[in-house]
């Protein structure tokens, strides 16, 4: 790497493994040190910004000299056949297929109005480039399957399909009648005063109106008419330039669509957390085999070879410390079973979510109902969700609620799982005075679930889940 000095003026540094000094670094923490510094003249100064859109050239001193105001009056002329053709497709397919809805005809030629602002977004894209030189991306998603039902399905169900409809009145209504008449006055007067020789020699020099206004008989008001076109041609440029570019504004806001790109990002957060969740619970899942294969059988084997040990009757001390390391093995047995089972049980693994909550409300203290209505089998995330949640639910009821019953029930509605734990405790509980119900809510909102407590002084307490059966699903 060479140093911060860099090397000689006259060797300009090669940098094929480094960024280039147009290129960001990756680091967010500054410029790296070992980045040789700018030099204003020589190969690594910074590559100049890109060419400015119509806002910037209206700025500029020599924005008359430049090309921008033909392309912002190009802008404003392209408007005007483009406007009567939107114009006339909107009114023939609203009239025509308002008339032949009743034969059901109509109701193409209405699906085909709909969708009228697509194309025309696409050219008012491609005619944004005259103004602006930032690229406007197209604000649709592509379908979710293949041919015409389903291209049909997500563009009807976008944003950015009706607010390109939205888009396509405003310009067939409002915009292209405005800009016409800017183009067509500025071109009406300055056109007309520099015509005035002109029109004054084709009527034999005897007279000629100027803009329908004025009679001239002679040359030199004829040449003082055409110096002022000349001169107002310029100062129309300004307001002609500045119309073009707030309505090139307004055309970018309408058709940019930002909530389609949240929208995307929102979806991709949303996969990017069931995978996490997936990946979450395939280690635990990981975690319980090693422990249940390893650990766990290490420990069958010392217990079995103490309680071995222990047949032979040895004398006093062994046999005294044989049968108290013959004890601790058995808790250590016993601990990393309820262990295992707390890490993933193998009930769910095996027999899914019914069975698992019917395994724990029999090892409850309190006494537990069972109301279930279930398919076999559910999402692998939804059924670990539900039982860690139904879990602390129980184990709240246990230690704080001072219920003598409770009950668990559990049935799918309008694609959502929806399950319940209700006890006729005193109440009184809230997410927000522990962990416990707080991280319960927090693992149901990562399958787009929700958790509804209800416990008011006196009780009795319902635990209410809410989780959508296909949770990855909801967010494609």
């Amino acid at each position: 790497m060479p140093s911060p000095a860099g090397p000689s003026p006259a060797e300009p540094p090669p940098c094929p493994a480094g960024p280039s000094p147009a290129e960001p670094l990756p680091s967010s923490a500054g410029p790296s040190s070992a980045e040789p510094p700018p030099s204003p003249a020589g190969p690594s100064s910074p590559e100049p910004p890109p060419s400015p859109g119509l806002w910037q050239a209206l700025r500029l001193r020599r924005y008359l000299r430049s090309v921008w105001p033909w392309r912002a009056t190009l802008y404003l002329l392209t408007s005007v056949p483009l406007g009567l053709a939107t114009l006339t497709a909107l009114l023939l397919l609203a009239v025509a297929g308002s008339a032949l809805t009743v034969i059901l005809i109509g109701i193409p030629l209405l699906l085909t109005l709909v969708l009228a602002g697509i194309p025309l977004a696409a050219v008012e894209r491609h005619r944004l480039r005259l103004l602006d030189p930032r690229p406007l991306a197209p604000a649709h998603r592509e379908p979710d399957g293949t041919g015409l039902s389903a291209w049909l399905r997500t563009r009807l169900q976008e944003r950015a399909t009706w607010r390109e409809l939205g888009y396509a009145l405003l310009f067939a209504l409002v915009l292209w009648p405005l800009e016409a008449l800017a183009v067509g006055t500025a071109l009406v007067v300055c056109g007309g005063l520099m015509a005035a020789p002109l029109m004054l020699a084709a009527s034999g020099g005897e007279e000629a109106r100027v803009l329908k206004i004025w009679l001239i008989h002679s040359y030199p008001p004829a040449c003082a008419a055409l110096l002022a076109g000349l001169v107002l041609l310029p100062l129309f440029a300004y307001p002609l330039g500045i119309l073009a570019a707030g309505r090139a504004v307004l055309t970018r806001q309408l058709l940019s669509a930002p909530e389609a790109g949240l929208d995307s990002r929102l979806r991709e957060l949303g996969r990017s957390r069931i995978r996490l969740v997936d990946a979450f619970e395939a280690e635990r899942r990981r975690i319980e085999r090693d422990l249940h294969d390893g650990a766990q059988q290490r420990l069958v084997a010392l217990s079995m070879t103490l309680g071995l040990a222990r047949l032979e009757n040895p004398a006093e001390p062994l046999a005294g410390l044989l049968t108290k390391a013959h004890e601790e093995a058995g808790v250590a047995l016993v601990e990393i079973r309820e262990l295992i089972r707390g890490i993933h049980p193998q009930v769910l693994t095996d027999r899914g979510l019914q069975a698992a909550v019917e395994d724990v409300a029999d090892r409850s203290v309190v006494p537990v109902g069972m109301d279930f209505d279930l398919p076999d089998r559910l999402p692998q995330a939804v059924e670990t969700a539900v039982y860690f949640a139904v879990c602390e639910a129980l184990a709240n009821v246990a230690k704080h609620s001072g219920a003598v019953h409770a009950r668990v029930s559990g049935r799918t509605e309008r694609g959502r799982l929806v399950v319940e734990v209700w006890d006729d405790g005193t109440g009184g509980a809230d997410t927000r005075d522990g962990t416990g119900l707080q991280g319960v809510a927090d693992r149901i909102s990562v399958l787009d679930g929700h958790l509804l407590v209800s416990s008011p002084p006196g009780g009795p307490t319902v635990f209410r889940l809410q989780v959508p059966l296909s949770p990855a699903d909801t967010r494609t």
